[in-house]
């Protein structure tokens, strides 16, 4: 880099999503100390290695395959024409993100100096995999074999959601084209989906032992640890910062690319370039999160854990549009989301007899769906993508944001992204006898079947 106001911004880009990493880490942070506070003590320690490995699984997966997926699918099999080759600006400006490794002109062990994005935005999205695989991960505790657990993390972080991403959260995806699809925070594109991959694997997996009373009715197994659960969920809520923010373009001149020949007008956008502000989110951020809490509270009738799982729930309802709500559309919409989720957890589990631990069905998945189909509404003919907007991008026919769009993004994010993938899967991992435990090792305790693991090692060793 030579010239110093390009270097700067490039730096300053590098290191906006640097912070945005080091922060989103602290969701999964929240998700350890969360899952953990929920199970049972005999269950901690694989609650807790179960959630520590998918880093690593999601990581390599990512790293061979996953962000390939993101860039090559975008427009689905072929249903809209690619503006890949067209844009000129943003992602595919070898200045700033760029669809491309630099492998061929680098060589693969060294750092190379001429790109400063790629890895950063590699990164966050690579985190939002892990936050899809941490979602599975809590609706399944107590009763998952590790094995099991590492395909679905894989599977969910590193394919799925991924295709998703690429089909309803890229500037070229063929979502946003022909629906009108909008979802800046991702109430669909990681919630929604990672939601109904759990539905998915649930209801293949089973209740746990004890969850249903002969006749069928619930038994509720509370947290076994209210300060993990509350300090865990105060973590998300504080990665949820980050997660935010890199959701978000730090620096984008609006002026020639929205048809504004000779002027020059810098501000944030959301991924799809539509035009917002860090102060904007901010606001709305605080208001969707005051009102899960609320509503958390008050539908709950005071349960600490519902109140704070409110709190997130109210987030994701309103994250589809919260780069273009008022403080007030975000509270009162998260308020709503919240309540719909809490009835539809105790609805779904009594009625189809589905154990969802954490409730991670309801907080992410129908909360994510009931916020696209909201937004589809509240935001009905806003322009669905900065790309259908300006001079530079007269032709390209994004549709705008309405509710036909939006109802058809939830079912393809929940239904055929989320739940036929993970029920499928979990269908044959049950049929090879690999998906869930047995009967004895639940009952006793899977920290004690890894203990007992462990002995029998040392004795054959020793």
């Amino acid at each position: 880099m030579t010239d110093g106001l390009g270097a700067l911004m490039t730096i300053f880009t590098e290191f906006y999503y640097w912070i945005t990493v080091v922060l989103m880490f602290l969701i999964h942070v929240g998700f350890c100390m969360y899952e953990v506070g929920a199970s049972r003590y005999k269950h901690h320690q694989h609650t807790l290695m179960k959630n520590t490995m998918l880093i690593p699984l999601v990581t390599v997966t990512w790293f061979f395959f996953g962000w390939w997926i993101y860039w090559a699918f975008p427009t689905g099999p072929g249903l809209a024409p690619s503006i890949m080759n067209e844009s000129a600006a943003l992602i595919t400006d070898e200045s700033l993100f760029s669809a491309k490794w630099y492998v061929a002109t680098s060589n693969l062990m060294a750092v190379n100096l001429g790109d400063h994005i790629s890895g950063v935005f590699w990164a966050a999205f690579l985190l939002f995999s892990w936050t899809a695989a941490s979602i599975v991960s809590g609706a399944i505790i107590e009763r998952i074999t590790t094995f099991a657990f590492g395909i679905l993390a894989i599977a969910i972080g590193s394919v799925f959601w991924t295709i998703d991403a690429a089909w309803g959260w890229h500037f070229d995806g063929w979502m946003l084209k022909l629906l009108g699809y909008h979802d800046a925070y991702a109430s669909g594109v990681i919630h929604a989906v990672a939601g109904g991959f759990a539905l998915g694997v649930l209801a293949v997996l089973g209740a746990r032992i004890g969850k249903f009373s002969s006749s069928g009715e619930p038994r509720n197994i509370g947290p076994r640890n209210p300060w993990f659960v509350a300090i865990g969920l105060f973590l998300i809520y504080t990665g949820f910062w980050g997660f935010y923010a890199a959701c978000n373009i730090p620096i984008f001149d609006l002026g020639p690319e929205y048809g504004m020949e000779g002027v020059t007008f810098y501000t944030a956008t959301s991924i799809y370039v539509t035009p917002t502000t860090l102060s904007g989110i901010t606001f709305n951020f605080l208001m969707s999160l005051s009102g899960g809490l609320l509503a958390g509270y008050w539908v709950s009738k005071g349960d600490p854990f519902w109140t704070y799982s409110g709190g997130l729930a109210g987030i994701i309802t309103a994250s589809a549009g919260n780069d273009l709500y008022h403080p007030l559309q975000a509270m009162m919409i998260a308020a709503f989301g919240t309540w719909c989720a809490y009835k539809l957890h105790y609805w779904v589990e009594r009625r189809f007899k589905i154990d969802d631990a954490v409730g991670a069905v309801a907080v992410h998945g129908y909360a994510g769906v009931v916020g696209l189909v909201i937004c589809g509404f509240v935001l009905w003919g806003y322009p669905s993508s900065g790309y259908s907007v300006g001079s530079m991008w007269v032709g390209t026919d994004y549709a705008p944001i309405n509710p036909l769009g939006m109802i058809i993004g939830a079912i393809i994010m929940f239904g055929v992204l989320g739940f036929l993938p993970g029920y499928i899967i979990a269908k044959i991992l049950h049929g090879a006898g690999k998906l869930r435990i047995p009967r004895e090792v639940e009952l006793a305790g899977l920290d004690y079947n890894i203990l007992e693991q462990a002995r029998k090692d040392e004795r054959a060793t020793s």
